[in-house]
């Protein structure tokens, strides 16, 4: 049995701790990207908080992620070198897939 997630049902659908995990903005950029990847290949993605916040990490500029990552990596193109980025929309901020 499957429930359709609406964006407003995924982004208060992270409670129990990780409500702090992304920002408003990070978790409907997060929305709209597996939205994106579901159509892409054709399969439903279960709704999993507590796996997207244990997969993927926000920062809020690229010199947030240098901090966290080294200094190696310049730019976003960089970084996407490497992993998915999930850019959102109207700040420096985005979204990668831990590696």
């Amino acid at each position: 049995m499957k429930t359709t997630v609406s964006r407003s049902d995924f982004v208060n659908g992270f409670t129990g701790g990780y409500e702090d995990n992304f920002s408003y903005d990070a978790k409907v950029a997060l929305f709209y990207w597996f939205e994106q990847l579901e159509e892409d290949i054709g399969k439903e993605i279960e709704f999993d908080p507590v796996g997207i916040c244990c997969e993927y990490s926000e920062y809020g500029d690229m010199e947030d992620f240098r901090a966290a990552y080294g200094e190696e990596y310049e730019t976003l193109d960089d970084v996407e070198n490497e992993t998915i980025v999930i850019r959102i929309d109207g700040t420096d901020g985005f979204i990668i897939q831990d590696f």
